[in-house]
């Protein structure tokens, strides 16, 4: 398959080369990116590239964008990929995961060992946010906990939960490719998850943990869906935003019950976990008590 190479510079890189590749990943059909000092690579199948698309997003974007254009010549991109691809070791409070593809080392060294053949989806731990919430599914209780991955991309975090003791893990993702590929690394993995192609109008029964590493103004838009179906005292652990916006998760978490246990920060990306406050109801005999959950 021939593939196009965009290279991007730019005089900040901060903040705005996670940026690019979340806009050129998610908005448009970009594949892979290599950070480059200066910028950022990226990579689309030639025919699926649109200059229109590429010209809109530069000319949009919050700073200055140069970029040069070149076809590649036709290679297998696979082996190229493999060759590249490195895996992670993700150290939390208390262990370590040792998160791989099929073709790197198996290690023994570990606490958890997960293989992840990503492909064109979500979730591999080189990303600050998958990181940081491997290390929260890692720290927190998941025994016969009922646990939803949100938008689970490779499945990584749901794999673990239920590595973890979960009773039953759900993951759900709109987009079809990420369902198959979760599926396939479920089974890598010999663990048994629910998966689900859809978004989160699909939702049903109830969950005590909500994983949900997307982005800030889908998080915002469905949290309140997740609140429906997090169990009194559950926990929701959300990821795929910016330090900077972790003030208005919080705010609208608060609106809907749910206060701040804890944050973890990564190279200026932000995870929190948020606690359901609403009441829980004790029925005895013919009296009802409320209490908050502390």
């Amino acid at each position: 398959m021939k593939y196009i190479e965009v290279t991007f510079t730019m005089d900040d890189t901060g903040l705005f080369r996670d940026l690019l590749v979340d806009t050129l990943g998610n908005e448009g059909p970009y594949e892979s990116f290599v950070e480059t000092k200066d910028g950022l690579k990226a990579y689309v199948p030639a025919d699926k590239f649109e200059r229109h698309f590429l010209e809109v997003t530069v000319e949009t974007f919050p700073v200055q964008l140069k970029y040069s254009v070149e076809e590649m010549e036709d290679r297998d991109w696979n082996q190229e990929w493999e060759k590249s691809h490195q895996a992670v070791l993700v150290e939390y409070d208390g262990g370590s995961i040792w998160v791989r593809a099929p073709f790197h080392a198996h290690r023994t060294d570990v606490d958890y060992e997960l293989i992840i053949e990503p492909k064109m989806s979500f979730g591999t731990a080189h990303h600050p946010t998958t990181y940081m919430m491997l290390s929260y599914v890692a720290e927190l209780d998941m025994v016969g906990k009922r646990v939803l991955d949100m938008g689970c991309g490779t499945a990584v975090l749901a794999i673990l939960a239920k590595m973890r003791g979960a009773s039953y893990v759900e993951g759900v993702d709109i987009d079809e490719w990420a369902f198959r590929n979760a599926r396939e690394n479920a089974a890598s993995n010999n663990v048994e998850i629910a998966l689900k192609l859809g978004d989160a109008s699909t939702l049903q029964g109830l969950f005590d943990i909500i994983i949900a590493n997307i982005n800030r103004n889908i998080l915002l838009a469905d949290m309140e869906r997740y609140a429906a179906v997090l169990n009194p005292g559950g926990t929701l652990l959300l990821s795929g935003f910016y330090e900077a916006d972790e003030a208005s998760l919080i705010a609208r978490a608060n609106e809907l019950g749910m206060v701040l246990r804890s944050r973890k920060n990564r190279d200026g990306w932000s995870a929190l976990e948020l606690k359901d406050k609403r009441s829980i109801r004790h029925v005895s005999g013919d009296s009802v008590r409320e209490e908050a959950i502390g």
